[in-house]
C-alpha cells in the first residue's frame, strides 16, 4: 500500500464582493505535474465549476503553468479560477504585484494587483478573437459598482486584483 500524499487546496469566491458568493473555484498549486486521471478524479470530488493546478514555469514565460479541470473534463480557459489562482498565489507573495500564468490553450495570461484597492478584471482573454479595446467608463464609481473599468467584475474576497491578458515584457 502507497503512503497518502496530501496536497494544499484553496477554495476561492471569484466575481465577489463577499464570501460565499460569485463563483467558486478550487486552486491547486504543486510543485509538478500529476497525471491528468488524478487532476480530473480531483476535480470531481471538488465537485467546482472548475479546478486550478498550478506548477512553477519551467520555460521562462510565466510564473506559473495552470491549467483548469470541470468535475468531468479539462478545459482551454476559466476566467475566474485564473483570478482565483492569481489571488491564491498574489496572497501569499505580498510583496509581488502580478502572477503570469503560462497555459496550454489560451497562452499567456497575467493576474495584477490594482493599486488603489478595488478588484477588477481588464479585457479579460478571450479564445480566438481579437484583442478588445478598453472601453471608456460607463458609469460613475460606488459600492454597486466596484470596477472602475467596464468588462466583467472581479472581486475575490476583497482582494485586490485584475485579470488581462499579458503583453510582452
Amino acid at each position: 500500500m502507497s503512503a497518502l500524499r496530501s496536497f494544499p487546496i484553496t477554495r476561492v469566491d471569484a466575481f465577489a464582493d463577499r464570501a460565499f458568493t460569485g463563483n467558486p473555484a478550487a486552486v491547486m498549486p504543486l510543485e509538478e505535474w500529476l497525471s491528468d486521471d488524478l487532476l480530473q478524479s480531483i476535480a470531481a470530488e471538488n465537485n467546482l465549476s472548475e479546478t486550478a493546478f498550478l506548477v512553477p514555469d519551467q520555460s521562462g514565460e510565466a510564473d506559473y503553468e495552470l491549467r483548469w479541470f470541470t468535475p468531468t473534463v479539462e478545459v482551454a480557459l476559466c476566467g475566474h479560477a485564473t483570478l482565483a489562482s492569481g489571488h491564491v498565489l498574489l496572497t501569499a507573495a505580498q510583496w509581488r504585484n502580478e502572477m503570469r500564468f503560462r497555459t496550454r490553450k489560451a497562452g499567456i495570461l497575467q493576474v495584477s494587483r490594482d493599486g488603489d484597492g478595488d478588484a477588477y478584471s481588464d479585457d479579460p482573454p478571450r479564445l480566438l478573437a481579437p484583442p478588445r479595446n478598453r472601453c471608456p467608463r460607463q458609469r460613475p464609481r460606488s459600492a454597486a459598482t466596484p470596477s472602475k473599468h467596464c468588462g466583467t467584475t472581479a472581486a475575490i474576497r476583497w482582494s485586490p486584483i485584475a485579470m488581462r491578458r499579458a503583453s510582452a515584457r
